[in-house]
């Protein structure tokens, strides 16, 4: 018996599974993923994860994504959070889909309550050693710059030279993988005994900081509240949260800060006493909020 080929309809068959297997593909990439990890980092609308099988995978967060903290024994309860929560050092679950560049894009962001307390007294602790490691670098350029100056002696301080710029180089090496971040510019806020309301005096100061955070490339604004030691050790984190909060509001309600890069206002309540609470003069240099700019590392090109 003959056989009858039909190439036309041959070709209609192939391109159809062509059609089924590209329709496949896009169905699979629009399904919706579930992935837990610990963010490395933030620059905006993206964060980095480090997820058990992607240790870079890079998050997308858009005005829907839904961002909450769970609470309860059975994580059953929630409460909303803004997306500067979202610190690094936290851990989380993140739902979503992939989009062409294989990117994660954020339905929502889950994370617990006591990992976001824990990546902020991370975060804090981080601070003093970036002050102290930038102090010891200033002082060993200003060291090495005086050296340069006294050429007739040059060949003498070669070695003294040497030695000031490894320990610079040092120092940075150790301490600067503490974090991802350098900061660039810093205001102090300053509250009177029991008072959350910001002193109208640092508005100026505070515009002026984000004028120049904003000339910075991929920068983030860190804002923390502190209280003194006086009183009750509940009503002071309650004091420094107001006050981060507040001077948060400013940020983006007169500065025009985006959301997205705000880091989660930080309440310290009584830790980092900075003044001796047994004068007056240094328990007002403890209530107070720090607004810092920060750039990180990374896309400054360390």
């Amino acid at each position: 018996m003959a056989r009858l080929r039909l190439p036309g309809i041959t070709y209609v068959a192939g391109l159809s599974i062509i059609g089924l297997t590209l329709l496949s593909a896009a169905i699979c990439a629009a399904q919706s993923v579930k992935v837990e990890g610990l963010i490395k980092g933030r620059s905006g609308d993206e964060m980095i994860v480090q997820a058990p099988d992607n240790p870079n995978l890079v998050v997308v967060l858009t005005d829907s994504t839904d961002v909450a903290q769970v609470q309860g024994m059975l994580k059953a309860r929630k409460k909303d959070m803004s997306m500067a929560a979202l610190i690094p050092g936290l851990a989380v679950k993140v739902e979503g889909s992939y989009n062409e560049q294989h990117q994660l894009v954020a339905d929502k962001v889950r994370f617990k309550g006591n990992d976001l307390q824990r990546a902020q007294a991370i975060e804090a602790g981080m601070h003093e050693t970036k002050v102290q490691t930038q102090q010891n670098k200033e002082e060993l350029e200003q060291q090495r710059a005086a050296l340069e100056q006294h050429h007739a002696q040059l060949a003498e301080h070669q070695a003294q030279i040497a030695a000031n710029k490894a320990a610079v180089d040092a120092a940075v090496a150790r301490f600067g993988q503490l974090d991802d971040y350098y900061i660039m510019d810093e205001v102090t806020v300053y509250f009177a005994n029991g008072k959350v309301n910001v002193d109208p005096k640092y508005n100026p100061q505070l515009l002026t900081l984000t004028d120049k955070a904003k000339t910075i490339n991929g920068y983030m604004i860190e804002v923390k509240g502190y209280a003194s030691a006086t009183g009750n050790a509940a009503m002071n984190q309650k004091l420094s949260e107001d006050r981060a909060n507040n001077v948060t509001n400013i940020l983006l309600q007169q500065a025009r800060v985006p959301l997205t890069r705000m880091l989660a206002p930080g309440a310290m309540g009584e830790s980092e006493q900075v003044g001796n609470a047994k004068t007056t003069e240094g328990e007002a240099e403890n209530r107070r909020v720090v607004v810092r700019v920060l750039q990180n590392k990374a896309i400054a090109g360390v």
